[in-house]
C-alpha cells in the first residue's frame, strides 16, 4: 500500500487513519526554532463527513487510502435502499438512506452520478451538479403579484420540494441546482 510522507501533505489528498478515509482539507507547515517541523493538518472523513485536527512531526507518515471515484447509474429505489449499477463492470452497488443523504431528491431512472468506493464499497453518491425535473404539483401563482423574489413552494417528480418563483405550473420543466437546492430557470412549459 502506497504511503504519504510529510513532505508529500498537500490539500487534497486521500489518507487512511484508524481503518477509514480521510480527505487533508487542509495543511499548513510550522518550523518552531528547536526540534521536528511539524504539518497542521485538517482531515474530513469521507465517511460520516466528520473533520479531525492532528498535528505530525516531520518524518511521520500516513496510508494512502484506498479510495476511488466511479460513474454509476441510478436504477431504482427499494425501502430505504437505492440501487445503482457501474457504468462499465455492471455491477450492482446498493447505498442506505445514510450515505444518499439530499441526493434522492434529484435522482431520475437511468441517472448518471459518480460514487465513491473505499476498499471497493460504496461510500457516498454525488448526482450531477445541474437536473432538470417536472414539477408534479404546484398552487397556482396570484395573478398580478410580480414583485420579485417571491417563491411558492413546488413539488417535483423524484418527491422533493424546492421554492420557485410564482409563475411555474404543474407539467413545467426546471433546472435545478443540486448542490444548493435551488431552482435556476423553467426549462420548459
Amino acid at each position: 500500500m502506497a504511503t504519504y510522507k510529510t513532505s508529500d501533505f498537500k490539500k487534497g489528498i486521500k489518507v487512511q487513519i484508524d481503518g477509514e478515509p480521510y480527505l487533508m482539507a487542509e495543511m499548513n507547515f510550522r518550523k518552531p526554532g528547536k526540534g521536528n517541523a511539524l504539518y497542521e493538518c485538517k482531515l474530513k472523513n469521507l465517511i460520516r463527513g466528520t473533520t479531525l485536527q492532528r498535528v505530525f512531526k516531520g518524518g511521520d507518515t500516513l496510508e494512502a487510502a484506498d479510495v476511488e471515484e466511479v460513474e454509476v447509474q441510478y436504477l431504482y429505489r427499494q425501502g430505504d435502499t437505492w440501487v445503482f449499477m457501474h457504468a462499465e463492470s455492471f455491477e450492482q452497488y446498493e447505498l442506505d438512506k445514510d450515505k444518499v443523504d439530499d441526493a434522492w431528491k434529484y435522482l431520475k431512472d437511468g441517472m448518471a452520478c459518480q460514487m465513491m468506493l473505499f476498499n471497493e464499497k460504496p461510500v457516498s453518491l454525488t448526482p450531477p451538479a445541474h437536473v432538470e425535473l417536472k414539477v408534479e404539483y404546484c398552487d397556482p401563482g396570484a395573478r398580478g403579484d410580480t414583485a420579485t423574489n417571491v417563491t411558492k413552494p413546488v413539488k417535483l417528480e423524484t418527491g422533493a420540494e424546492i421554492a420557485a418563483p410564482l409563475f411555474i405550473n404543474i407539467g413545467n420543466v426546471l433546472r435545478i441546482d443540486t448542490r444548493t437546492g435551488e431552482y435556476i430557470e423553467r426549462v420548459s412549459n
